[in-house]
């Protein structure tokens, strides 16, 4: 396996609602096989369903033994905010490594933090303590950008927690966000997917099996058949190489309750992505999956 210098590796905390639906998984596989990513843990994200951040805790572990890693997973808020005033182990652990990363040397940067669901366990976080803000940068997949129109639909992370989305949004924090029309274009389909990843052993196997149940199930009505939006993969792209796409600074959205965005004049200057490499972010996913299956094998 190549590697890569140990000042150019960054600290990582992935957020994920990781039993929504069937990208999520894809993500973490990738985050954990990045060498330059050091995860210092994986927060269970709920997506506004009874019982859903256990489900997301569980399928975590599943990843996790599938792959032989052993990883702190951490409990998150067991709903949106308004329904959980609770601290979860989740947001604590964010304030902690948080912390820890403020004592590092000067030039050890930022704790980032992969967000790829609603972001109720990081507006917690802050919630509880503001002074962690400017030690963390916030890669979000989520909202629909800073375009201000009616929302083409209910974008799901976002309108998981609107008041979550605005409190991270307009906290100060260093945010890279990537919207509906960005993360939708990671397409890949379901025939590259039994060719490039079934075949690599057992967590290849539970990611395509996954996403093929998923995809027969009733939930799965919005989907296009036999294609798929590998949509919270950029987040853990963008982390790895920031240049994965372009992107410009623009003022931080307002989201309204439908999850259209609107113009909030005092919240501060974010990075927004227009795009992203789809072919860079599919095709490194595959190769570290395959090295992985083999040095397995």
């Amino acid at each position: 396996m190549y590697s890569i210098p140990e000042y150019k590796k960054i600290n990582v905390l992935i957020d994920t609602d990781a039993a929504c639906e069937a990208d999520d998984p894809f993500a973490i596989v990738h985050a954990l096989l990045s060498p330059k990513l050091r995860v210092r843990g994986i927060l269970a994200e709920h997506f506004s369903a009874p019982g859903s951040v256990r489900k997301s805790y569980d399928e975590i572990r599943t990843i996790l033994d599938a792959m032989g890693l052993d990883v702190p997973v951490l409990m998150g808020q067991d709903g949106p905010l308004a329904r959980d005033a609770s601290v979860s182990e989740a947001a604590d652990f964010i304030i902690e490594k948080a912390l820890e990363q403020k004592k590092l040397e000067p030039g050890a940067g930022k704790l980032y933090l992969l967000c790829q669901g609603a972001i109720t366990n990081v507006a917690m976080a802050f919630r509880k303590n503001p002074d962690i803000v400017d030690s963390v940068i916030v890669v979000w997949i989520g909202t629909h950008g800073t375009k201000v129109r009616p929302a083409p639909f209910r974008e799901f992370n976002a309108g998981n927690d609107v008041p979550a989305a605005n409190a991270v949004l307009s906290s100060g924090a260093e945010l890279w966000l990537i919207p509906s029309d960005v993360y939708r274009t990671v397409r890949v389909g379901l025939s590259e997917l039994e060719c490039k990843v079934a075949p690599c052993g057992q967590i290849g196997l539970h990611l395509f099996e996954n996403m093929v149940n998923y995809n027969l199930s009733e939930n799965a009505g919005w989907t296009q058949g036999e294609s798929w939006s590998l949509g919270d993969s950029p987040a853990i792209a963008a982390a790895i190489n920031p240049d994965c796409g372009h992107y410009r600074y623009e003022k931080a959205p307002f989201i309204n309750e439908d999850t259209s965005s609107a113009e909030e004049a005092g919240n501060p200057v974010i990075r927004v992505y227009r795009d992203v490499d789809t072919r860079y972010i599919l095709e490194d996913f595959f190769a570290k999956l395959q090295l992985f299956a083999r040095q397995k094998g």
